[in-house]
């Protein structure tokens, strides 16, 4: 079933959260269950499978998120500020993926800060740093690991069409830039392990709702095409799909 996340209902969310590396940044829940706003002691639903999981990120100015990885693949799109990811200077709109059991960063924020949305379809339990000797071994253990990382950083005002892949496995990413009403029909799902849309400006139509500027949408792999329509003023809108096997 296709989840729908708008940024003025995830805008209640927001609360000041701690990461494991000390870092202070502001978390922003859209989709899914994060270590942030689980209740102490809830078990972690299971590590295979899709489990989307949404959320906000907002670094502050200075601040720097040290290098890591996480258990399941993941998208992030900077969408303000700007800052450096591991080599790459980013700033809107930056895109970059990385595979599961990817070492990548570290994440630095500029004299702006930095605000990029998370997005996954799978869970994950936190960020497991490459300052710890402990996370450096378990990386090492993973058997058949891979590193994969792409980047599309950052994207001119009026580029459409492919921003990443498409790979042979389903990874891609695409940009649409809507005309007011105009209709749009996405990918076939079923092609990888799930797609977000996200509205980057402008809003679009769906199923009676209006989803605006930084709202999102995550489509399951057996979920028909996104059928939608942009709104009144037209929509910069951004959809990224996740490879079909675990990387």
């Amino acid at each position: 079933m296709t989840l729908i996340a708008t940024a003025e209902a995830a805008r209640t969310n927001r609360k000041r959260a701690v990461a494991g590396d000390g870092m202070g940044f502001w978390h922003t829940l859209y989709l899914g269950r994060t270590r942030y706003n689980m209740a102490p002691g809830e078990a972690d639903p299971p590590a295979s499978g899709v489990c989307p999981m949404a959320f906000l990120v907002e670094q502050d100015a200075g601040e720097v998120a040290h290098a890591h990885y996480h258990q399941a693949d993941q998208f992030q799109v900077v969408v303000a500020g700007d800052g450096t990811l591991g080599t790459h200077s980013v700033r809107p709109v930056s895109v970059h993926f990385a595979g599961a059991h990817t070492a990548y960063g570290p994440i630095r924020a500029g004299t702006a800060g930095l605000t990029y949305l998370t997005l996954r379809n799978g869970f994950d339990p936190g960020a497991r740093y490459m300052l710890r000797a402990e996370n450096r071994a378990a990386l090492r253990s993973v058997a058949d690991r891979r590193h994969r990382e792409a980047v599309a950083a950052p994207l001119r005002d009026d580029e459409s069409g492919t921003v990443l892949g498409p790979d042979p496995d389903g990874l891609a990413a695409w940009r649409y830039r809507l005309a007011p009403a105009a209709p749009v029909t996405g990918p076939a799902p079923k092609d990888g392990a799930g797609q977000y849309w996200l509205v980057l400006a402008g809003s679009l139509q769906y199923g009676g709702a209006t989803l605006g500027c930084l709202s999102c949408a995550f489509l399951h792999p057996d979920d028909p095409a996104f059928a939608t329509a942009a709104g009144p003023g037209g929509a910069d809108v951004l959809v990224m799909q996740f490879p079909r096997a675990t990387t």
